[in-house]
């Protein structure tokens, strides 16, 4: 975009930027669009309460089993949850036997917390 300068003495008019571009690079689209989907992921409060259970649990995973209680949800709807998280990159999902266990993707929540606090 640009601004109309004054007029020179010639009655010629000379056009300048309105603005320096910061130097520092956008953020790319396809980087927009994953961050996005993790962010949105981790919106809602129960997907933000299920992070919250198995980061604090022991050894840092959990049973789909142990967590429906505490949300007071069934376990359809806590399964669906978790395959949102897991599906965004926040949640690992490990099958053992009949149950499925959880567990933080290493560096996941330190990405998006690093995106937060970035400095322009």
């Amino acid at each position: 975009m640009t601004t109309i300068s004054p007029a020179r003495p010639d009655g010629s008019v000379a056009s300048a930027p309105c603005c320096t571009p910061s130097g520092s690079p956008a953020m790319s689209a396809a980087r927009a669009l994953e961050l996005s989907k993790q962010f949105k992921a981790i919106a809602d409060p129960n997907r933000l309460r299920l992070v919250s259970l198995i980061s604090s649990s022991d050894g840092s995973e959990a049973c789909v089993c142990d967590l429906t209680e505490p949300l007071g949800l069934g376990q359809p709807t806590v399964s669906h949850h978790l395959k949102i998280l897991v599906d965004a990159g926040i949640l690992h999902r490990e099958k053992r036997g009949v149950w499925a266990y959880y567990s933080l993707v290493p560096g996941a929540l330190n990405t998006l917390a690093d995106v937060l606090s970035e400095s322009r």
